[in-house]
């Protein structure tokens, strides 16, 4: 059985993530202080639900802080496999914040609609807002930046958080230039529950996609066509068959895992120089996945699996095949 080749890809930028994480962890403090006192003084339900969703960022954003940082640390005793997952479980956790959050400020617009409170000192409000929108689209890009270049969950979702942010500041800016102009009280209120339910639908977004990454979700098909290809490109050197291929993913790794068959009469020593090639070929495709190859005989081949030196198997889905051979 060969080794597992090293890490590489998004795994092996840690300083990066921890960089974006914590400029995120400064913008959302920074915010949290100035909505507060914008909408203390005019008295805006949306500003003051505004200082809840960066609150509540501002917690998503410590725990992608830890996330990455726990992430990025190597395997142990107790971890076999690393630490990767964190992220998927702190995107996870995000997603929920979003949800709550969505709350939060659907029950004090409620609150507020069904009250008499007032809109006063409008001019200091838009331009906290507007300020606002311009801090978080910023960040946001720079971090989804980040987060493509290493592949962070736990940074996409901070991403995501910051980018619903400024779309709810958007909107609750244009709730009190209206208010200012129509002297209508109630469109505060009813642009707050718009934002939640706008907010709901990326926190639902976020949720599911982690969620799919927890319980061991295969690998896109583009993915796994890639995988088979780089396999079927070894015909010609021995491999005469594969199965039981198995992807996931956790965090920013991939992890690969198959039975691949060789020709009989191929040593052991030369199927295993075979088989490290065909694990640097499959990294080298998928970002530096780690691969584990169970080598067999040829006569584990199954019906179907067979591969020659010019023509690929006839494919069978990922997972199909029968429990594995020994």
């Amino acid at each position: 059985m060969a080794s597992p080749v090293s890490a590489a890809g998004g795994a092996a930028a840690p300083s990066l993530k921890q960089r974006a994480a914590l400029l995120s962890v400064v913008s959302n403090s920074v915010l949290i202080l100035l909505k507060l006192g914008a909408g203390t003084v005019t008295g805006s339900v949306a500003i003051l639900t505004e200082a809840v969703h960066s609150s509540i960022d501002l917690i998503a954003s410590i725990v992608a802080f830890v996330s990455v940082r726990k992430a990025g640390e190597p395997a142990d005793e107790s971890h076999r496999y690393g630490h990767q997952k964190i992220e998927n479980l702190s995107a996870a956790i995000e997603g929920i914040l979003i949800l709550v959050g969505s709350a939060a400020i659907a029950f004090q617009a409620i609150r507020r609609l069904l009250g008499h409170g007032r809109v006063h000192t409008i001019g200091l409000g838009i331009g906290v807002v507007a300020l606002s929108i311009a801090v978080n689209v910023v960040v946001s890009r720079l971090i989804a930046r980040n987060a493509r270049v290493t592949e962070s969950p736990a940074l996409e979702g901070d991403a995501a958080h910051l980018r619903t942010d400024a779309l709810s500041s958007a909107a609750v800016l244009a709730a009190l230039a209206l208010v200012k102009l129509t002297g209508a009280q109630w469109l505060d209120p009813v642009v707050a529950l718009l934002v939640a339910a706008a907010i709901v639908v990326t926190g639902v977004r976020l949720l599911m996609r982690s969620s799919r990454v927890l319980v061991d979700e295969a690998l896109p098909g583009d993915e796994v066509d890639a995988i088979r290809a780089a396999v079927e490109d070894f015909g010609a050197r021995g491999v005469v068959g594969y199965h039981e291929l198995r992807t996931r993913r956790a965090g920013s790794r991939r992890y690969v895992d198959l039975h691949v068959q060789f020709s009989a009469g191929t040593s052991l020593e030369s199927a295993h120089r075979t088989a490290h090639e065909l694990q640097d070929v499959i990294g080298g495709r998928l970002r530096g996945a780690d691969v584990l190859i169970h080598l067999e005989p040829e006569d584990r081949v199954r019906p179907g699996e067979a591969l020659s030196p010019r023509a690929g198997p006839r494919r069978t889905g990922e997972g199909e095949s029968a429990s594995p051979s020994r």
